[in-house]
């Protein structure tokens, strides 16, 4: 298979990259400096711009593209960048796609689960609706900038990743040093669902969207979320340290400001079209997930 990557360096997209040329696929990077080999393609989402060449011989493409939701304060001007990020990378690539007569056919576009908003007590799969928070809009309007593929009669997946946990970098980077010094109590009430996914789930889930026949949102999580108190608890007896000291609301409130939200509130989302698919868990469970990415 020939598959158009784009955010091939991120943490998902590298082990995606790896994962698919392990297996003999060919990938070639979408990247915005001058290429460094040929299988990198040089492009400007920002601009809308993309040499159709690029993809025209593809089989499918995957646009894991986007500014990291919490890399830094939601400024009104990061808040721009989170969305200009997604909308343009998402919609360059739709049009282009939509524009060959005989280009690939296949879309898998990234989002999150976060589009269903802060959901409580109650479990959500890829049926219900939008939240009414920053990232429901953000989310949203990211999967509505796939539309022109989408009308061009391409099959088009949205995948609402949960939290991916992994060996290298995303939320457990963050985390693993908190618990060392004895600081991976709870996070506001505790009570918050966190809609988790091992990175080696992730990328396995988004090799089985791509070849099998599942369109529109697909949830990218594990079987059972877990509460925020459960996490911690979890990762700091894996870690031999205690999990005492909480983080009270107000306090994250008053360092990360709005982004504090993203993590007092939580999604229990369930992955309900890769179960109905037949799609297998290699982390089904919490603790099993977080030892193989701490052991790594």
């Amino acid at each position: 298979m020939r598959i158009v990557l784009a955010g091939a360096s991120g943490l998902i997209g590298s082990a995606l990259a790896g994962s698919l040329r392990t297996d003999g696929h060919a990938v070639t990077s979408l990247v915005r400096r001058e290429p460094a080999s040929g299988s990198e393609v040089r492009w400007q989402p920002e601009r809308g711009k993309l040499d159709r060449a690029a993809i025209a011989d593809s089989d499918a493409v995957v646009c894991l593209s986007g500014a990291g939701i919490a890399s830094r304060w939601w400024t009104a001007s990061y808040k721009a960048t989170l969305l200009s990020s997604r909308i343009d990378s998402v919609g360059t690539l739709a049009r282009t796609m939509a524009d060959l007569p005989s280009g690939p056919r296949v879309l898998l576009a990234a989002s999150a689960v976060g589009y269903y908003g802060d959901t409580g007590e109650h479990e959500v799969d890829e049926s219900a609706p939008r939240g009414s928070d920053f990232v429901s809009g953000l989310c949203t309007e990211w999967e509505a900038a796939a539309a022109p593929a989408q009308s061009a009669g391409i099959r088009v997946a949205h995948l609402r990743s949960g939290i991916v946990l992994s060996p290298r970098g995303g939320m457990l980077s963050r985390l693993k040093p908190l618990a060392l010094v004895g600081l991976a109590g709870r996070m506001g009430s505790g009570r918050q669902f966190i809609p988790w996914i091992s990175l080696a789930d992730e990328v396995a889930a988004i090799r089985f969207v791509l070849d099998n026949d599942l369109a529109g949102p697909v949830n990218l999580t594990a079987p059972a979320p877990a509460r925020n108190v459960e996490l911690m608890t979890i990762l700091a007896r894996l870690l031999h340290r205690p999990a005492v000291i909480p983080a009270p609301a107000f306090a994250l409130r008053i360092v990360l400001g709005e982004l504090a939200q993203s993590i007092l509130t939580g999604q229990r989302a369930v992955p309900a079209k890769l179960v109905a698919a037949r799609f297998t868990h290699r982390h089904a469970d919490l603790e099993s997930a977080l030892r193989w990415a701490l052991s790594r």
